[in-house]
């Protein structure tokens, strides 16, 4: 039986562990984190992840405990309409969108790993091109090593060298709060410089999240600095951050990868935040790891050539690493010429073009 070491307990390496195991593959899953878990933070799924997740038996389970998104678009900060998306023509012809807790998310895919294979509290200090992984309880060795394990990865370096992650200029803020009163609305809104956004949560609870420019490494940026932003911006923003713990708050620079030459060498290959870490500015990040697990076990279980999984992922998620780079350089000008001529563009461009838009990234079968 082919062993298939993963490196990473998150969303795409528990992905990877399960697409690899339904195929009759033996696996042994690396988490450096003492438990498996996710707190402070909702996650859009588009239909092409719910594809992926269909293709491990999962898609309906997953749909249970989620909730499919509605109306969204963006407004500026008084509340105007910029753009609207065309919710229903997405549905129409790829199906719903849901939005449910990442912690949910990753206690089903959790659950469908064998307790036996998932190790943690086991930090990976190297990985050797034959396939062996030093740890800190010993060494493992597989038939392939794959890569989950985030932006920083320790075994990217084994297929690329040293590559440094690119700051967006931007920092962003996460919270779930409980409302005072229920929020029906999705979708962002742009200032200058700022943006903030929130969504509704399956059990009526509102993810929010917010994004500034400032220097990476920027101290502070508690609750107090949040609502000085963005507290009299329309509604319901004011409330929401008035119903926000300040011990639920999330604060985290934005990063991106560079383009990789390959995600591959002979037994070792990247996926998720590894092979393609990318701006939050699409919603594809979990998305697209759901698609490499799901595609990387195909294509090693077939013919165990890995280049294949470089040809077809790689372009693909560089692609949309890059759009997601452009939308974020977008949602964050500051200048107010710039921005006046952005909102006006907004306004002009009909939903139908941005549906367009989305096709090269929904539009994915494996």
């Amino acid at each position: 039986m082919p062993k298939a070491v993963i490196v990473g307990g998150g969303i795409g390496g528990l992905a990877t562990a399960i697409a690899f195991a339904r195929r009759g593959w033996e696996i042994e899953v690396l988490e450096r984190s003492a438990r498996i878990a996710e707190v402070g933070a909702g996650l859009s799924l588009w239909p092409n992840a719910l594809r992926a997740l269909d293709a491990l038996d999962l898609g309906d389970e997953i749909r249970s405990r989620a909730r499919e998104e509605g109306s969204a678009g963006i407004r500026d900060s008084r509340g105007r309409w910029l753009s609207r998306t065309d919710i229903d023509a997405v549905r129409a012809r790829y199906g719903s969108p849901i939005m449910m807790h990442r912690a949910d998310l990753l206690d089903i895919l959790r659950a469908a790993v064998p307790e036996s294979a998932v190790h943690t509290g086991v930090s990976v200090s190297e990985v050797r091109a034959d396939g062996a992984v030093v740890h800190s309880a010993g060494t493992s060795a597989g038939d392939l090593v794959v890569g989950a394990d985030g932006i920083r990865s320790v075994v990217r370096r084994a297929v690329c060298g040293v590559v440094e992650p690119r700051y967006s200029g931007y920092t962003a803020w996460r919270v779930v709060v409980t409302p005072a009163e229920p929020v029906r609305d999705i979708g962002e809104s742009w200032g200058r410089g700022e943006r903030f956004g929130y969504a509704v949560l399956p059990d009526g609870r509102i993810y929010c999240f917010a994004t500034a420019d400032m220097p990476a490494g920027t101290a502070g940026g508690g609750l107090g600095e949040l609502r000085a932003r963005f507290g009299s911006w329309h509604e319901p923003i004011p409330a929401l951050l008035a119903a926000a713990d300040e011990s639920a708050l999330l604060k985290h620079d934005i990063y991106d990868l560079p383009p990789l030459k390959t995600f591959v060498t002979e037994r070792i290959a990247l996926i998720g935040d590894a092979a393609h870490a990318m701006t939050p500015n699409l919603g594809q990040g979990g998305c697209q790891a759901l698609e490499d697990a799901v595609v990387l076990a195909r294509v090693a279980a077939e013919d165990r050539d890995l280049t294949d999984y470089d040809q077809q992922r790689r372009p693909r998620t560089q692609m949309i690493v890059q759009r997601s780079r452009m939308i974020g350089a977008i949602g964050q000008l500051s200048s107010p010429v710039a921005v006046l001529a952005r909102n006006a563009l907004l306004r002009l461009t009909p939903p139908s073009a941005q549906f367009k838009s989305l096709a090269p990234i929904l539009d994915w079968e494996d």
